[in-house]
């Protein structure tokens, strides 16, 4: 099978979700071990070996949510409408940080990140989680939308 940027998100998504639950101290170890946990896995199952380019797409957002997750944190606070960050769901708390990073660190067009975290959202939570992460990051896009336009 081969790997995809959906599938290099997932990977970033499944780390930042353990980093969520047990913050490393050292990042780049805390991927090194993932990687070997996911290369033990049965390659007959036809899993993705993450490599190159997607290996790196994938670490660079785990990397850029953890070294900028109180910024991360602060933007995303308002956007909940006193909703409190910690009552939400762990992957729509990581979905969401994800997000927010690639629309404002990445060259990524925020049509495609609003998507992606939907789908990630659905795919790792409910069919309910959807309209959270879409209506965080719709409202997230069309602030910096005014920012930069």
């Amino acid at each position: 099978m081969t790997a995809t940027r959906r599938q290099a998100r997932e990977w970033a998504i499944q780390m930042l979700t353990a980093a969520d639950l047990n913050p490393p101290a050292d990042i780049p170890q805390f991927m090194a071990s993932f990687w070997e946990e996911l290369a033990s896995l049965d390659e007959e199952e036809g899993r993705a070996e993450p490599r190159g380019k997607l290996k790196e797409f994938a670490e660079e957002r785990v990397v850029g949510v953890l070294s900028n997750l109180k910024e991360i944190d602060d933007i995303l606070v308002p956007l909940l409408d006193n909703w409190d960050l910690y009552r939400l769901g762990t992957i729509e708390r990581t979905v969401l940080r994800m997000g927010i990073w690639e629309m404002k660190w990445s060259d990524v067009p925020k049509p495609v990140v609003i998507n992606e975290a939907i789908d990630l959202a659905n795919w790792f939570s409910s069919p309910k989680s959807r309209t959270i992460v879409n209506g965080v990051l719709d409202k997230f896009g069309k602030q910096v939308q005014r920012v930069n336009g």
